[in-house]
């Protein structure tokens, strides 16, 4: 018999009806991206796999991820924690603490070798021998490396974990490394932000759960389902960026029309994320929405990057409205450049052929 139950095992035991199961794998399809066929997959995961024992560590950090996580709507953390997964350690969320919360958390590892799913928030200083992060008496970066040890992967959350983040910005008093720069020998799924959506956490792990396996991954190790796109690919103030229009300071005309914030320093065209499409709390909004442009809070190094209201200046946008007989122009001198380039080296062969037969 299973030591762990399963996923529909709990939910049958709270009482939720077989329809309402059914359902919720289909709305769980739907949230990663996935079509109607792998619903069914999904729900004959829930009902044959144990719940799968997670280990979430806190480093350097301020929490943000788990603030993060415990607001997701599909599926309600509630669910995650208390249906999906057997969530056996985590000192901010747990009821023991002290003695007896060390004493799960070394249990877990012994009892479930190579089974575990390792999800770390926050960084390990390695300054000092660690000693500026210190978790039940000893270095964080002791725990983190005896945790990982046995573990079957491992999720990176938030920009601390995943790059280093404000904590490992210069001049890095503490010499604060990302969770990959510490641990090789095992996989890690890189989720950034600052914090991650609540959707995209708890998608990352609904994935793991129901597939068993790591969801595909960039050359980044982020998931592709959510860090594929360029905020900037699928934002709704794109077309004004293509047709020039954009926000030259705040509160002006422009901001009042919702132009692009490109010129005040958005940096949506270089971060991949899906804060526009997925957006936050439940889908209401996302930064560039609300009006101010995007800081890149996903991407590695962004707090050593300059100024957040600092423009891009690489890269060069299309403005239709503004530029149109410009870009005319120019293709147009382009073109008969190229011409007489041509010419050029054709009257040059053509002496080079009459001098071969003299």
């Amino acid at each position: 018999m299973s030591q762990i139950e399963t996923f529909y095992d709990v939910m049958r035991r709270q009482g939720i009806t077989r329809r309402s199961f059914l359902k919720y794998c289909s709305l769980t399809a739907a949230a990663l991206g996935l079509g109607p066929a792998f619903a069914p997959k999904i729900a004959h995961a829930m009902e044959n796999k144990e719940r799968t024992p997670v280990l979430w560590l806190h480093g350097l950090e301020c929490t943000c991820c788990s603030e993060s996580f415990i607001r997701s709507a599909h599926p309600l953390v509630k669910d995650v924690v208390l249906s999906m997964i057997s969530l056996d350690y985590d000192d901010t969320l747990m009821a023991s603490a002290g003695h007896q919360a060390e004493a799960i958390l070394e249990e877990t590892i012994q009892k479930y070798k190579g089974k575990y799913i390792l999800a770390v928030e926050g960084n390990p200083p390695l300054n000092e021998d660690g000693m500026f992060c210190i978790v039940g008496g000893k270095p964080f970066l002791d725990q983190l490396k005896h945790a990982a040890k046995d573990a079957a992967a491992i999720i990176a959350w938030g920009s601390c974990a995943s790059w280093g983040c404000v904590q490992a910005a210069r001049p890095n008093p503490t010499q604060a490394v990302p969770i990959h720069k510490v641990i090789t020998d095992k996989p890690i799924i890189k989720v950034p932000g600052c914090p991650p959506i609540a959707e995209v956490m708890t998608g990352v792990i609904t994935y793991m759960l129901t597939f068993g396996t790591l969801p595909e991954l960039d050359r980044q190790g982020r998931p592709k389902m959510f860090y594929s796109q360029r905020i900037h690919d699928k934002c709704y103030r794109r077309p004004h960026f293509d047709a020039g229009q954009f926000v030259e300071q705040w509160d002006d005309e422009g901001a009042r029309k919702g132009y692009c914030l490109y010129k005040v320093g958005c940096k949506g065209p270089t971060t991949y994320n899906a804060c526009s499409t997925v957006r936050w709390n439940e889908g209401t909004s996302f930064p560039i929405q609300a009006g101010h442009g995007c800081i890149g809070c996903s991407e590695d190094g962004f707090w050593d990057k300059g100024s957040f209201y600092d423009r891009l200046t690489d890269i060069h946008q299309f403005g239709i409205e503004k530029n149109a007989d410009e870009i005319g122009t120019a293709v147009a001198g382009g073109v008969g450049a190229a011409i007489a380039a041509h010419a050029a080296v054709s009257a040059i062969k053509r002496a080079q052929h009459k001098g071969d037969q003299e």
